[in-house]
């Protein structure tokens, strides 16, 4: 079936990720024409659960982060918040647990996390944390408006807002890695691990990543909520919200193609013969779909490769419903490797942990929470981009998750089988081309941020949004990506509008000499 010709309303979202969504429900609610095309059966994109003996698991992302993010969106659209979610704040941020038998918790409240570090570590470790957290406070406040707020981050104005404040150079360590920071930050070794983890949430390793991303904690420690029902209630408000305001939502829709016409993009081809046009078309997968040809070569210019790779951390996710035993876990969970460098040199090298840190979602539990008898659960343990296969690889997981959980003295009855594991090479199956990686492309070194493309493509008319867009990887950097996509396309469309007395209407020429019939396939992330 063919789209209704296309008119300068028209805009079509290719993949319903929380960027999707977001942005299908801005451009909706502006009263533009949308339709959203999902290559799954559900929306969510890495928001996915999925099925177990206590019901839903889910399967993505736990912690809710940087509310405010989420508060804009809703008022954005004339709703609130929290009409639609009902968001459970953590008081205890995450449990932390060392093979020393030492455990740690971080809580929402500064002082009471100042707390339980002297109690971990005596009063010079508290001291450390307190400058350390100083410090990413003032570097999170430093850039969030420069770099996350802006739809166009520059070279030069990020240096501008550095020469207006000096003492941020000294606080951004520019010559550091992470790990080197923290090295200096903290004397107890352990704390250093804990916070080096920050690296992890945007798919880097602490040994390559910047010193700069120490600002990620700040970002969790200005609070943790758990969304009821499981964080897929967000995709599906989202999702509910935007079918309110007209946009049509079409699942099990796999866009193979993309075609080009006179620079500009015009059409969407799936795998069952459909044909869509429209205006604008926003790509929520990930961008290395289009800079490898994936979608066809049309579009291959869109996105230059240098934006996309290289690439981010994968991961090896279990999902599942269990009776744990032996230790008393929170909601946030991590278990730390005895030696970080066991675990990020063998992953920079294309390989498992050979000693992992695992962290572990107890998504029944939390603040003044009582658990069921039967429990749902989520693990995650940090793995390499891939796009092969190996059939060695969900045995081999099986054996050194569980055996490492074991020897926290931490088990589950009965044991998560191997078809509730979700592996690197299967994340590149489920978000095409993206090699399993999560997060996009790399952070690694002090301008990777600024490498990642924008809302605005280099094909007029197709836009980005999503995790591999700028301003990254996570919930709500993907949330903004797509308030930059839709302000980027309501002020073209505004501009387009001025210049032209009228819309061109009418269907699309599948002559066009640039569409590719690459064996290709869409992501939704």
């Amino acid at each position: 079936m063919d789209s209704p010709p296309e008119s300068l309303d028209s805009v079509l979202v290719i993949g319903a990720g929380i960027a999707g969504l977001a942005t299908a429900l801005r451009l909706a609610h502006a009263g533009l024409a949308v339709t959203v095309l999902e290559r799954a059966s559900q929306v969510g994109g890495k928001m996915r659960t999925l099925p177990s003996d206590a019901g839903p698991v889910d399967a993505g992302p736990t912690v809710l982060t940087m509310r405010p993010v989420f508060e804009e969106l809703f008022d954005s659209v004339g709703e609130t918040l929290s009409a639609h979610l009902t968001l459970i704040p953590e008081t205890i941020l995450a449990r932390h647990w060392w093979h020393d038998g030492s455990t740690l918790d971080l809580h929402a409240d500064p002082a009471a996390s100042e707390a339980a570090i002297e109690d971990f570590a005596g009063p010079r470790a508290a001291a450390d944390f307190r400058r350390f957290s100083a410090k990413t406070k003032a570097l999170y406040e430093a850039f969030d408006a420069p770099m996350m707020q802006s739809a166009t981050p520059s070279q030069f104005n990020l240096t501008m807002r550095v020469l207006r404040q000096p003492s941020l150079i000294a606080a951004m360590q520019p010559h550091l890695t992470l790990a080197q920071s923290l090295k200096r930050a903290f004397r107890d070794k352990r704390l250093a691990q804990l916070f080096g983890r920050y690296a992890t949430y945007v798919g880097g390793s602490p040994f390559a990543a910047p010193a700069l991303l120490g600002l990620i904690a700040h970002s969790e420690a200005r609070g943790v909520w758990r969304v009821q029902g499981g964080m897929h209630q967000l995709a599906r408000s989202l999702r509910t919200l935007a079918e309110a305001r007209g946009a049509t939502f079409v699942t099990n829709a796999d866009v193979t193609r993309f075609e080009v016409q006179q620079g500009r993009i015009c059409t969407a081809y799936t795998a069952d013969g459909a044909r869509y046009t429209a205006r604008n078309i926003v790509f929520n997968g990930d961008p290395r779909a289009l800079s490898t040809g994936l979608l066809g070569n049309a579009v291959k210019p869109a996105v230059p490769r240098k934006a996309t790779d290289p690439r981010s951390l994968s991961a090896y996710v279990y999902a599942f419903a269990a009776k744990p035993a032996g230790v008393d876990l929170h909601h946030h969970n991590v278990f730390f490797a005895q030696n970080p460098r066991a675990e990020f040199d063998p992953l920079a090298k294309g390989h498992m942990p050979d000693d992992p840190t695992l962290y572990i979602c107890a998504q029944d539990r939390g603040s003044d929470t009582q658990p069921p008898d039967l429990e749902r659960f989520e693990i995650i343990m940090n793995g390499p981009p891939r796009d092969g296969t190996d059939s060695q690889e969900k045995p081999q997981c099986q054996t050194r998750v569980f055996e490492t959980l074991a020897q926290f003295n931490l088990t589950f009855t009965p044991t998560p089988p191997p078809r509730t594991l979700t592996t690197p090479e299967e994340f590149n199956s489920l978000f095409p081309a993206s090699q399993g990686s999560l997060y996009g492309r790399s952070p690694h070194g002090l301008t990777a941020s600024l490498a990642r493309p924008t809302a605005r493509s280099k094909i007029a008319g197709l836009y980005l949004a999503g995790g591999g867009a700028h301003p990254g990887a996570g919930i709500p950097m993907a949330t903004l990506s797509a308030r930059h996509a839709a302000e980027a396309i309501l002020n073209d469309r505004t501009s387009t509008s001025m210049s032209r007395k009228t819309a061109m209407r009418g269907g699309i020429s599948t002559g066009s000499a640039t569409m590719a019939n690459a064996p290709s396939r869409s992501s939704a992330s």
